[in-house]
């Protein structure tokens, strides 16, 4: 069986491993960029995906380019505490959450799927500009050249190409009006090493966590995140990497002080910031058209609340490789995993548009916008419990059901 997977990225390489895991012996990730390189910034992967990354053999590389998150605390912007929860091991998961530098991440699944597919398995300068769908095979194009092969996956991210020529009327990606400005920094952590955190309201909110082990000096590269409405102009920025002056939002966070956190000495010296616009797409009624199939943000990209962006792509790639290996038939592989994935993607992406878990931040602001001086009085503990563990059970991340969720690890019949 040849597979075809568009997109080097998490989505794109996860998808090869666990393709190549369950069988699947011809594979190849074509991207569009020259040369992978470690972009971006942090990001969390949470349990439901560390056990798929553990269960392809990469725990021990995952373990050792990550932190394993301790706990996650909201505050008001009075630096506050609204509520806070262990995580990953001491939640009661059998896998550890982690947060991590999205390029790490991706560098480590590179050479994963290198080492085990072999160097020519990703094909660099592969821009993918149209495919044709047959009965029995499709073929992706590239500029002159093509491949041919049983599958496509469209794992080319929230301005896919596949998903453009499956759905040419769609609008471009829809914007809250929010923007985010996202850096790193070296310092002292805060609360521990392993702390999350999230300060704010449903208008302004500050998050930040390490990303790294304490150095000789005790100092973590902490990533962090200052969000808040912005222009119109911002709307329709698209980039990542689009890098920003930190003085132009700043002064929004100029008074954010806490007795465990300086908001603005964090952000000031940061080495470099980036900006990008509170950006998903509408669910979609369908994600297949015969061979064709999407996966990742190029099927379901979703603000990044709870998050939950990189690891619902994980869990995609795990669906869609395991059934495959039981069917052996691209067509009825892609069915079922659609039918598992696309109604669970959609409703977090709804529910996203909705706070998510960072509920809790809204609800208090809401009840006592100049603070508290006791939580209880505000947003009593069960309200904020069941949050919490009804976006868990959205997610796919509920401690019980995922500690006893059968295992994605079926293998082609040979």
């Amino acid at each position: 069986m040849r597979v075809i997977i568009a997109g080097g990225g998490i989505a794109g390489l996860a998808t090869a491993l666990s393709l190549h895991a369950a069988g699947v012996e011809s594979i190849t990730v074509t991207e569009a960029a020259t040369e992978i390189k470690p972009l971006g910034v942090g990001i969390n992967l949470l349990p439901h995906a560390v056990r798929e990354l553990t269960e392809l053999g990469l725990g021990d590389e995952l373990a050792a380019v990550a932190v394993a998150t301790r706990e996650l605390a909201y505050f008001n912007h009075h630096g506050q505490l609204i509520w806070s929860e262990p995580r990953g091991l001491g939640m009661g998961y059998h896998w550890p959450q982690y947060s991590v530098h999205r390029g790490r991440l991706q560098l480590m699944l590179l050479a994963a799927v290198r080492d085990r597919l072999g160097a020519g398995a990703v094909r660099t300068g592969h821009r993918l500009t149209r495919f044709a769908s047959g009965p029995g095979e499709v073929t992706a194009r590239y500029g002159g050249s093509e491949i041919r092969g049983d599958l496509l996956i469209g794992a080319d991210g929230i301005r896919s190409t596949v998903r453009a020529q499956l759905y040419p009327a769609e609008p471009a990606p829809l914007w809250n009006g929010l923007v985010l400005w996202r850096g790193t920094t070296r310092a002292l952590p805060f609360r521990g090493d392993r702390s999350m955190i999230m300060a704010g309201n449903h208008d302004q909110k500050f998050v930040a966590y390490p990303i790294t082990a304490p150095d000789a000096d005790g100092k973590v590269e902490i990533n962090w995140i200052a969000e808040r409405p912005f222009d119109r102009s911002a709307a329709g920025r698209g980039d990542w990497t689009r890098p920003v002056r930190v003085a132009e939002f700043l002064p929004y966070f100029e008074d954010w002080r806490f007795d465990w956190l300086d908001v603005a000495a964090t952000i000031r010296r940061a080495g470099a910031a980036y900006e990008y616009p509170m950006v998903d797409r509408d669910p979609l009624p369908g994600w297949t058209h015969g061979r064709v199939t999407l996966l990742g943000d190029a099927a379901h990209p979703m603000y990044p609340i709870g998050s939950n962006g990189a690891s619902q792509a994980i869990l995609d790639a795990r669906v869609f490789s395991d059934a495959l290996a039981r069917t052996g038939e691209p067509g009825r592989a892609c069915e079922i995993y659609e039918a598992e994935r696309r109604p669970a993607t959609s409703a977090i992406t709804l529910a996203n548009r909705q706070m998510g878990p960072e509920l809790v931040l809204r609800r208090a602001h809401e009840r006592a916008p100049e603070g508290f001086t006791d939580i209880e009085r505000v947003l009593p503990l069960a309200e904020r419990e069941e949050i919490a563990a009804r976006y868990k059970r959205l997610a796919g991340f509920d401690p019980v059901l995922l500690n006893e969720r059968r295992s994605y690890d079926a293998t082609l019949s040979t």
